[in-house]
């Protein structure tokens, strides 16, 4: 019987499976640090508001707390996000004719918010209650990192499941006050955070 292939075929056809297991395992690799990457989650980038806000002026310059701005964070789920007011106790009498603080006096005449973007993004099926991580002894910058120290606010980490398991998981690491920790630990049942 004649040979229908040429001898090489064989040598080619293992190349090409090699090359395309290769490839495969390298698309794989690609969209696996894609999806984790900071450019997808937005980790390190600035988010533009309509103000330029500044930590590192309000709380390390000023000295103000994170509840001052953010007052239901020991109270609700959500931390709040400052109504204008907050901003016009002190902006009516400092920098009263500042350019940067204009859309600031306009949301305050026209009583309208100011159209602040959230920085820090959970998926929809998450829950989770700021209330509870405060009123236990976590301290903002255990998520947020250190806001204190950013002119103007950006996503120091993305959060992800593990993040929240390692802490539940842990507590001693994260949370300063003993009695505290003690039933942070328990917390680890699915439904706890997806509702």
């Amino acid at each position: 019987m004649t040979q229908l292939f040429h001898r090489s075929a064989n040598t080619l056809t293992t190349l090409a499976m090699i090359g395309g297991g290769v490839a495969v395992v390298f698309v794989c690799i690609v969209l696996y640090m894609t999806t984790w990457s900071d450019y997808k989650t937005g980790v390190g980038l600035e988010v533009e508001q309509a103000v330029p806000f500044s930590h590192l002026h309000h709380v390390r310059g000023v000295g103000l707390d994170c509840r001052y701005c953010h007052g239901g964070v020991e109270t609700s789920a959500f931390a709040g996000i400052p109504p204008t007011k907050t901003c016009m106790t002190c902006h009516s009498q400092l920098f009263v004719n500042a350019p940067m603080l204009k859309p600031v006096r306009d949301s305050y005449q026209n009583k309208t918010a100011l159209p602040w973007k959230s920085v820090q993004q959970l998926p929809d099926f998450v829950y989770f209650a700021h209330d509870i991580h405060v009123s236990r002894g976590v301290a903002c910058s255990t998520c947020h990192g250190p806001v204190e120290q950013m002119p103007l606010m950006r996503e120091q980490k993305a959060f992800y499941m593990k993040d929240c398991l390692e802490c539940h998981r842990a507590p001693d690491r994260f949370i300063s006050k003993r009695e505290l920790r003690l039933n942070a630990g328990i917390l680890t049942n699915c439904s706890t955070c997806h509702r």
